[in-house]
């Protein structure tokens, strides 16, 4: 329907910027202070160079596919109305430039005149405008509402007309406005902005059916190749790419520590290096069922996602310890090896079947997006999923056969040390 409702608007109206949100990207683009997915800032010294090279790269931009609603960030600001004081006429007429503020605004923007005995008394000149006119405030309910007082209604105070206005001097007399400044009109401006004292302009977009990753690693590689920016100008990503790059860091360093502490668990508990290694390496590779089912289901790698792929390091990593004391008290209680190691891969088949099946029945639904608000959470499920898929025979497999290899050349080691 977006696409639609686009192209139709795009072809009745070329001349309207318009844009679709999604109400659930949007919430969390305000709650991450971005509210777009795609920003893409230009910044240099020539605030004009900078308008022409933004211009060039909404060209670019807008043939990649993927990438829609295209905004080049340049605001153009109404035109202005500037007054210009001529210093000596209000000198020699005894009017301060206060004064002529206050009566020039009465003829453009209104003012707020209160007569209490906080305010300072006022000059002739503006005793003379405000005459029998009393304006402050007026209680509407339990809000106050200032009253303004104005010279002219918005619809006909036109440029000549405000020329045409009188300014009140302290005699009493009166003297036309153009014959104390001069009034100059100021086209429309485009809106300048900066970042880190640096003139910067800002091109947002937002995605159409593609992920965030692959559309930036496209948008840099069009605009490095197309587009040639001058000395001392370069560009910057922000956004929720930002976001998401600067998540992807914290999660990593997480990912890494939540390994690590893993590992000291093991070191702790049974104290054998290759026993550790083994077992992390087991609790790990849960990791690469996460991303093949990712892939499979075409989600991209995100925060729910990575979330996910951090709980399936401990899941697995938990069973693993079971299978090992499990294994260690058969050795305990007399068995050889291959007799205690089938005995506890047997004995804890089924509680991981059942740990395996029940989670992943469990996050099914969400998995395949059922039920309002699911698809936020459908990377972790997927991952989650992926990751049991791919632990099972990681631990009913692969872990029983490194097991017997460790300690069977234990056990020939110490058995040719006996002889």
């Amino acid at each position: 329907m977006i696409d639609d409702l686009r192209k139709e608007i795009s072809a009745q109206q070329p001349v309207l910027h318009i844009g679709f949100g999604q109400r659930i990207a949007d919430l969390l683009g305000d709650l991450m202070s971005t509210p777009q997915p795609i920003e893409v800032k230009f910044f240099g010294d020539d605030y004009e160079q900078l308008q022409s090279i933004t211009r060039d790269a909404e060209k670019i931009m807008g043939s990649i596919q993927g990438v829609a609603d295209i905004d080049n960030g340049l605001r153009i600001a109404g035109p202005s109305l500037v007054f210009i004081p001529k210093q000596d006429l209000l000198n020699q007429y005894k009017i301060s430039l206060l004064d002529f503020q206050t009566q020039l605004a009465a003829y453009t923007g209104g003012v707020t005149v209160g007569m209490n005995a906080a305010q300072p008394v006022p000059s002739p000149a503006q005793a003379a405008m405000t005459a029998g006119i009393q304006v402050g405030q007026v209680q509407d309910g339990e809000q106050m509402r200032r009253l303004i007082m104005r010279f002219a209604d918005f619809k006909v105070n036109d440029l000549e007309k405000i020329k045409r206005q009188l300014i009140f001097l302290p005699d009493g007399t009166i003297r036309p406005l153009t014959f104390f400044c001069d009034v100059k009109v100021i086209p429309g401006e485009t809106e300048q902005r900066r970042e880190n004292l640096k003139s910067c302009v800002v091109l947002t977009a937002r995605l159409d059916n593609r992920d965030l990753g692959s559309a930036i690693a496209e948008i840099k590689q069009q605009l490095n190749t197309q587009l040639n920016l001058p000395k001392g100008y370069y560009i910057e990503y922000g956004g929720a790419y930002a976001e998401q790059q600067q998540s992807f860091k914290e999660l990593m360093m997480i990912l890494i520590m939540a390994s690590l502490f893993v590992f000291g668990v093991f070191m702790f508990l049974f104290k054998e290096w290759l026993l550790s290694f083994i077992l992390l390496f087991i609790s790990v590779m849960g990791i690469c069922g996460s991303i093949i089912f990712l892939n499979l289901f075409n989600i991209p790698l995100n925060v729910s996602s990575y979330t996910g792929i951090i709980m399936i390091v401990g899941i697995l990593a938990e069973n693993a310890i079971f299978t090992v004391a499990q294994f260690r008290q058969n050795q305990q209680a007399g068995n050889n090896l291959d007799q205690a190691l089938n005995y506890a891969i047997a004995l804890r088949i089924r509680p991981k079947l059942m740990t395996a099946i029940g989670a992943i029945l469990a996050l099914m639904p969400l998995a395949l997006g059922i039920g309002l608000g699911a698809q936020m959470q459908q990377p972790l499920a997927v991952a989650v999923i992926g990751g049991f898929v791919a632990g099972l025979p990681m631990l009913l497999l692969v872990f029983p056969s490194l097991l017997r290899f460790l300690y069977k050349k234990a056990s020939d080691r110490y058995g040719n040390t006996q002889q």
